[in-house]
């Protein structure tokens, strides 16, 4: 089994038709396996599944669990050489699977790796291949100071700018809407840290690896299209706005709080409720 493609639906099945059929047109020559845990979807996935995909490893949580412990599920069951950590509002519109898994093969310090991915536009999704998350990167990435000091590459080493978009290059963290991952790489550290219902999971997953001595790489060799905020987060919108500021908070307490003074870890702390508050606030006046 060359791959295992593990998907994590909630309420998404209008982009699961199409990534489905894009897969089954793109994999000539692959030995792939698709495991789908479904998160508690109302929107008739969990039937059209079992009727259009009989072959699928499908699983059905009664509720949302979380996209990290839908994907640990996932993963649990994958055969493949490779695992692969796809969001279901992707799609494929050339062979993106086959050049990664070559890249791979050929660079064995490699554990994890993303391909190009592509906004809705065709446009590149700079949040795919990033930096640590340092309360500096954080910073200038959303008080937009990268942009007042393009120079600065603490400022604006989250979205790793200064790297070309089409050059093959080592970064820190990428997405996990399309994360090819070793086998030997979830053997030796596991799955996803579930403290995280989701959101910077993904990050915190690249760390572990690099920690333990593995590479992590952006892989623009081949392409996918990201249609990003789909699905779960679209359907739960407030609460993904309060997840996605939580698992920076977890993120930060996990990595760097010991690494500052306590009153800084306060500041950076309120700074995250503020920005939570107001994001909350945004999305009521609009009202969608």
């Amino acid at each position: 089994m060359d791959l295992s493609i593990c998907l994590v639906p909630l309420n998404a099945l209008e982009y699961l038709e199409p990534l489905l059929a894009s897969i089954e047109r793109y994999t000539s020559g692959l030995h792939y396996e698709v495991i789908m845990v479904d998160n508690g979807s109302t929107d008739g996935t969990l039937e059209w599944i079992e009727q259009h995909h009989p072959e699928i490893v499908f699983s059905h949580n009664l509720a949302n669990l979380g996209f990290t412990r839908g994907t640990n599920q996932a993963m649990a069951q994958a055969k493949g050489e490779f695992l692969l950590l796809l969001n279901p509002d992707t799609l494929l519109t050339e062979d993106c699977f086959n050049p990664q898994i070559t890249y791979l093969r050929e660079h064995p310090e490699v554990g994890i790796a993303i391909p190009k991915v592509l906004n809705a536009d065709g446009s590149f999704q700079q949040q795919s291949r990033r930096g640590d998350a340092r309360p500096a990167e954080v910073f200038g990435y959303f008080l937009k100071l990268g942009k007042l000091f393009p120079k600065n590459r603490d400022l604006n080493g989250y979205l790793q700018s200064w790297l070309p978009e089409d050059e093959v290059a080592e970064v820190k963290a990428v997405s996990g809407s399309c994360m090819f991952i070793r086998r030997e790489v979830y053997e030796q550290i596991g799955g996803l840290d579930e403290q995280f219902f989701a959101y910077q999971e993904d990050s915190d997953y690249c760390m572990r690896a690099r920690q333990a001595g593995w590479k992590v790489m952006y892989v623009p060799l081949s392409s996918i299209i990201h249609y990003a905020g789909e699905g779960g987060s679209k359907t739960q919108p407030y609460y993904a706005i309060f997840q996605w500021h939580r698992s920076y908070f977890l993120y930060y307490r996990k990595h760097f709080a010991r690494k500052h003074f306590f009153l800084f870890n306060w500041f950076y702390y309120l700074v995250m409720v503020l920005k939570l508050l107001f994001a909350w606030l945004k999305r009521f006046v609009r009202g969608k």
